[in-house]
């Protein structure tokens, strides 16, 4: 099973757009994860368009509406992994440990709100952050992220996107 990771989108601003790169990873994966700041109810809607079910949870910035549509935290069964979503993990100093107490029957957890990419495993847990595909902030280029789920084991992989 192919998941397509994304977050941080902060959409729309300006004349921003979703890289076609990303797209294309979007409309070619068996599942689409965001992990919080789409903004506003029709941005959801436009990833739901893509094609691929999406699952989301809400972030800081999301307008009203789209909290009430959206979890603040879920647990996503893909081909046997269990994938905690997350918008903010809080603070860097132990985040893996803290994720892990947090969501004790999880493999990993997806999360964003820093815009700086992160894959972090331990004795097989995982916490990844995919970055943003639109708004870099101090990361050095635009990311999403991408899983492959098989039997119960995801491997992650962070993919750079020209803006």
């Amino acid at each position: 099973m192919q998941l397509a990771i994304v977050a941080d989108t902060h959409l729309p601003r300006g004349k921003r757009l979703l890289p076609q790169a990303c797209v294309q990873r979007l409309r070619a994966a068996d599942l689409i994860l965001h992990a919080g700041d789409l903004s506003t109810v029709d941005v959801l809607r436009m990833f739901e368009a893509l094609g691929p079910p999406v699952a989301a949870v809400h972030g800081n910035v999301d307008a009203p509406e789209l909290r009430a549509l959206l979890p603040a935290t879920r647990i996503v069964e893909a081909d046997g992994a269990r994938i905690a979503m997350v918008h903010d993990a809080g603070p860097a100093k132990g985040r893996l440990a803290r994720m892990r107490r947090r969501f004790p029957d999880a493999d990993a957890v997806v999360f964003g709100h820093s815009h700086v990419p992160l894959h972090e495993e331990r004795d097989g847990f995982h916490i990844f952050n995919p970055g943003s595909p639109t708004e870099r902030r101090r990361a050095r280029a635009h990311t999403m992220g991408e899983a492959v789920v098989q039997d119960g084991r995801a491997t992650f992989s962070l993919i750079e996107l020209a803006p």
